[in-house]
């Protein structure tokens, strides 16, 4: 291939709507505190505020693939970008917590739209032995989105109206990544299935530099789709097949309660409620943020040369016993006069196991637990599975830590994370 910054740029372009949805995901970190104190927030609706932009995910993951099949990738993404400028907009101008959910959940209809499309988008204009890698800039993009906002949110912490603009910050992101769609081009796959071969062709040309390499892979393209074998949801149903379903599920929804979301989300409140100030909580949240990042990058690097089970195991454990020891130090480090600072290396500990292990593997296990022929139909159920997860540990967080005390709810994270152990 010659043209390889063309090509990095169609990827960028993409994945950059992944760096938009990380900067919603970790936006609220910071803001919840100040949307909270104004709006006279109870527990539960701390939680619906939080995860209204994850049921708003479950509706777009589920129909994305679906419309991006009938509509094309690029005008879904082009949809989704718009639906996230229309809720930042919202989110900085809400007057009440009711319109705030509502552009929330928008927002999070548009993400999970991308969640679904650009993995699609981007694995079907690389050529193979690029595949893998430009795919995983989607993870990334995620994480280093979430970064950024909890960078933002720290800078801003004594703005006024700060937490509008922490909300309103993906605006700017959100128009940049409209932009670039527009220069997009449609995926050559989704073009060849719709019978446009000529337009295919074209675009391959301008990726491979060259009308034979162009035809060498608009013919291979034709040959994949005409081997693929269309899943069944009566496939579904068969013993061996249903068990590796309902343990993917499993997977899927044990690993949202294993804690990685509340701290990602709830971190300063969490950090607040161990003594620190709104400041420090924050700036604690940033290297939260850090750590996540370069694990991430860590975790691509070697995730192939380690193996899935090792790094599940060393992970997890280390995932438990640094739960277990922020448990403790919710019980008895103020008593004892134990510094902050150890309650920051407990957290950024927990993490790193975190982020090098199950946000890495996750998919990658479940993509290789299902039969190719109802690899798609299984994959769609589990990351269903995954969102719903991710919605009740949204919701559920600030309850039990309220009720539950920030130590009960860490030890129950601990719990969670002993079926994985068995995986």
């Amino acid at each position: 291939m010659k043209n390889k910054l063309l090509l990095f740029g169609y990827v960028f372009a993409a994945s950059f709507g992944a760096f938009v949805v990380g900067l919603n995901l970790g936006g609220i970190s910071g803001a919840l505190e100040f949307i909270t104190a104004e709006f006279g927030l109870s527990a539960m609706a701390m939680g619906l505020v939080t995860s209204a932009i994850m049921i708003g995910c479950l509706i777009g993951a589920l129909l994305g693939g679906r419309y991006s099949d009938k509509y094309g990738r690029r005008n879904m993404m082009i949809i989704s970008a718009v639906m996230l400028i229309l809720s930042a907009v919202g989110c900085a101008m809400a007057s009440n917590a009711a319109w705030l959910i509502a552009a929330r959940f928008l927002g999070g209809c548009g993400m999970g739209v991308l969640s679904a499309v650009i993995p699609i988008y981007i694995s079907e204009i690389s050529p193979a032995k690029w595949r893998g890698t430009f795919v995983s800039f989607y993870q990334l993009f995620i994480v280093i989105g979430i970064l950024a906002a909890y960078c933002a949110d720290f800078g801003m912490i004594s703005w006024g109206n700060n937490w509008r603009w922490m909300l309103g910050l993906p605006l700017l992101f959100a128009a940049g990544n409209l932009l670039m769609l527009l220069f997009l081009p449609e995926s050559p796959r989704w073009l060849i299935v719709r019978n446009r071969e000529e337009r295919a062709v074209n675009i391959l040309e301008h990726i491979y530099s060259s009308s034979k390499e162009a035809l060498v892979q608009l013919n291979e393209t034709k040959s994949v789709l005409t081997s693929e074998i269309q899943s069944e949801w009566s496939l579904l149903l068969s013993p061996g097949i249903m068990k590796a379903v309902i343990i993917g599920v499993c997977i899927a929804i044990l690993g949202q309660f294993m804690g990685v979301n509340a701290v990602l989300y709830y971190g300063p409140s969490i950090f607040e409620g161990a003594g620190l100030s709104g400041g420090d909580s924050l700036f604690y949240q940033v290297l939260v943020g850090l750590v996540n990042t370069l694990t991430t990058v860590l975790a691509l690097a070697i995730i192939d040369k380690v193996g899935r089970k090792k790094l599940v195991y060393y992970g997890v454990s280390g995932m438990i016993l640094s739960l277990v020891l922020i448990g403790f130090y919710f019980i008895a480090g103020e008593s004892w006069g134990i510094s902050s600072l150890f309650l920051l290396v407990f957290f950024l500990f927990y993490v790193f196991c975190c982020a090098v292990s199950i946000c890495a593997v996750v998919f990658v296990l479940l993509s290789e637990m299902y039969p190719i022929r109802v690899r798609g139909l299984a994959m769609s159920i589990a990351g269903f599975a995954l969102w719903i997860g991710t919605y009740l540990i949204g919701q559920l967080t600030p309850w039990m830590l309220q009720n539950l005390t920030p130590a009960g709810t860490f030890f129950l994270f601990a719990a969670m994370c002993i079926p994985y152990m068995l995986i």
